[in-house]
């Protein structure tokens, strides 16, 4: 009797890799994983197994996997291949259900049979662990033609994405900074993230940033305040008048003259805000609503015309969005709640998450007054054709930025400047957006700190607007990237040496540097924290401190492998050699061109703009030459190294010893640096690779003999 194969993947060691590493740039977990018999068991052998994964996931015809083409996969899976390759793809498939298009991915065999590396992009940590355990699941039902629940699947990822990533306003400024090559750190489990580095950094909380003035802010929800600003400047306005009392609002809707608006004098998104009230009822209900909101409320003049928003950042119109009036139109058979639902909340664009443009509409107070003055209530049943208007304000989500009139984009400009706002949310109340707001009454009736921007990345209608690159071209002028010099230290020797003598020198420059290394934690010459800081999250420290100018980072190959790079890319990477007896077995990595590949990572993240340091004495550093974006600098004892005569004669820089002296050399320059005896308190690869990096990050010459000489 033919005896079936246990079907088991099971999960040995996984690794989250927070920053560049062997694999890829981007952060993502590396799972090990035994799949036990399924060895002999590759996916062509288990009948219906292909036909029920593409059932489950149509979708996967979009992989292209190794052949290069689309439906790539599928061919995959009908040709045979092996669980641990599966489980790759089908872990990004479903995080692209959930809201993660895209992603690297891997499976690579390990040394023991059955047992794979499998690894995939990691958006969060928590949302691609339950990716890869949904994964398992899905892949194993597909094997024994067991039921599973895909759906069920995605909206828990989807619900645990919503929880655990950015939300879509921050994400597209990190996007944008990313697409300008200035690196994010996100500082708190949700919106507050950091752009760049050390003491270049910015920070941004949704549309709020580093330079948003609390003062502005407090200015902004103190809506009479802002007013009598906005007045004075000339900026058309609504009158308005603070009232204590329903009788009080009903009295200033008297003076100013009907139809009025009222509304709490703090807060905004619309809350509690009634327009177009002409009714002493309707007037004295809305103050009691507006009140519970606030303890402040006004009533203002309403201004006829259509509720707009426009976006001001840096003094600048960069969006504008117009509000349409929720309806319904009846059909003698459904109530008006009925009908919301089917005539409005049905609408893919409306609902909860901030992945929808509009929200969905609800009885609420101001609804209640507005089907009242129509003589209506939720439960009643309009006429065939009836018009019935639900809700006048907070619909604002069709784009309208190419029709905004020139001065009335100068206006919002001029608004947000007088609050003191660097990103601000203007609302104004116009008939016709592309014409000037004096010669149709329209007005500008309140100014928001931190607006919200899914309105003009996700419009309902028109034309997605990049406001998020727009807010880091604020943060960030041209030629800024958010970046200070970090310089990585890596190798087989010296390693904490070379770091400790550049922060030295550094520190000589009147830079404050900060030093992580296995020697402890450094602010510039002050010992934080001793022991061995040499790992990513002290190296993190330094990155995220604002007062740091230079970051000097020892990175020892088991952190590289464990937990990733600290940086995205760096000015300088410090090569001593490759040690061929170095033990990283407990990573899987064996061999000499594992090792190699492992050391080229520091290699593969230089800057097009910085340099490699590396020891031409060791033949594999040699070959990462050509691996390095930015320039390369090769050191050794030996003058008579042929790498360094090969990478001089091709304009390249070099440091070496001739004749008892140090010379700093590039193409047909030649700089003598003095005796390296004078130096011998100091080993001599140490100095070589110091001075280089030293020699590479611009510091004067006579700094750096200054900082040689009074290393203790």
């Amino acid at each position: 009797m033919m005896i079936t194969p246990k079907r088991d993947m099971t999960f040995l060691r996984t690794m989250s890799l927070q920053g560049p590493n062997i694999w890829t740039y981007r952060p993502v977990l590396e799972v090990w994983v035994d799949i036990g018999d399924l060895e002999d068991s590759p996916s062509n052998t288990i009948p219906g197994f292909t036909e029920r994964l593409i059932a489950w996931l149509p979708s996967l015809i979009e992989h292209r996997c190794s052949i290069g083409e689309r439906g790539g996969f599928i061919q995959r899976l009908r040709d045979g291949t092996w669980p641990a390759h599966i489980l790759e793809h089908i872990t990004l498939e479903l995080q692209n259900l959930a809201g993660m298009p895209g992603g690297f991915g891997k499976a690579r065999e390990m040394d023991q049979r059955g047992v794979y590396k499998v690894v995939v992009r990691a958006w969060h940590e928590d949302v691609t662990r339950a990716s890869l355990h949904h994964a398992r699941e899905l892949v194993l039902a597909a094997m024994d033609d067991r039921p599973f629940d895909v759906a069920a699947a995605i909206e828990d990822l989807r619900d645990l994405a919503e929880a655990k990533l950015l939300g879509p306003s921050t994400n597209s400024i990190v996007e944008a900074a990313d697409d300008r090559n200035i690196p994010a750190i996100r500082l708190n489990t949700g919106n507050l993230v950091q752009l760049g580095y050390g003491a270049a950094q910015r920070r941004i909380w949704t549309a709020e940033t580093g330079q948003t003035s609390a003062i502005a802010e407090s200015i902004s929800q103190d809506k009479t305040l802002t007013k009598r600003l906005l007045k004075d400047a000339g900026i058309p306005i609504p009158e308005g008048i603070d009232v204590n009392s329903a009788a009080e609002a009903w009295e200033a809707a008297e003076d100013i003259g009907l139809p009025v608006v009222v509304k709490p004098c703090s807060g905004n998104h619309g809350r509690a805000v009634f327009t177009n009230l002409t009714l002493q009822s309707e007037i004295e209900s809305a103050y009691q609503v507006a009140y519970e909101e606030d303890c402040g409320v006004i009533v203002e003049r309403f201004i006829q015309g259509q509720e707009h928003r426009l976006l001001v950042i840096g003094g600048k119109l960069v969006a504008a969005a117009r509000g349409e009036i929720a309806s319904v139109t009846g059909d003698g058979i459904h109530t008006i709640n009925q009908l919301i639902e089917l005539q409005l909340n049905s609408d893919i664009r409306r609902g909860t998450t901030e992945e929808h443009p509009l929200n969905l509409i609800r009885i609420d107070s101001a609804a209640k007054i507005e089907l009242a003055r129509q003589g209506l209530t939720a439960d009643n049943i309009p006429a065939v054709g009836d018009n019935v208007i639900i809700q006048r304000i907070g619909n604002v989500a069709f784009d309208c930025t190419d029709e905004v009139h020139p001065s009335t984009a100068a206006i919002v400009g001029l608004a947000a400047k007088v609050i003191g706002l660097d990103i601000a949310g203007i609302d104004l109340v116009v008939e016709d957006i592309s014409r000037p707001l004096a010669e149709q009454g329209g007005a500008i009736v309140e100014v928001n700190a931190g607006p919200g921007l899914l309105m003009h990345l996700k419009p309902a209608a028109g034309k997605p607007r990049p406001v998020g690159q727009a807010i880091v071209n604020q943060l960030f002028p041209v030629q800024q990237d958010g970046r200070i010099p970090v310089v990585a230290v890596a190798g087989k020797s010296d390693t904490t040496a070379v770091a400790q003598l550049l922060a030295h020198i550094v520190c000589l420059n009147n830079i404050h540097v900060g030093l992580a290394s296995q020697a402890g934690l450094f602010l510039g010459r002050r010992k934080v924290l001793p022991d061995n800081r040499a790992n990513w999250h002290e190296a993190r420290k330094l990155l995220l401190n604002p007062a740091i100018e230079t970051a000097i980072i020892e990175t020892p190959a088991r952190v590289l492998l464990s937990e990733g790079l600290p940086y995205d890319r760096c000015q300088i990477a410090i090569l001593t050699g490759i040690d061929q007896n170095e033990d990283l077995s407990e990573f899987a990595i064996s061999t000499d061109e594992k090792r190699y590949n492992t050391y080229r990572t520091f290699v593969d993240v230089v800057l097009p703009s910085g340099a490699a340091i590396l020891n031409a004495a060791d033949a594999q550093l040699v070959e990462m030459a050509e691996l390095c974006d930015g320039a390369v600098i090769f050191y050794a004892e030996d003058n008579l190294c042929h790498a360094l005569s090969h990478h001089r004669a091709a304009q390249g820089s070099i440091v070496t010893i001739i004749d008892g002296s140090i010379h700093l050399q590039q193409g047909d320059g030649d700089i003598d640096f003095g005796s390296v005896t004078q130096f011998s308190h100091i080993p001599t690869p140490v100095l070589l690779a110091s001075l280089a990096a030293a020699w590479a990050l611009n510091i004067d010459l006579e700094l750096i003999r200054a900082g040689l000489h009074a290393y203790p």
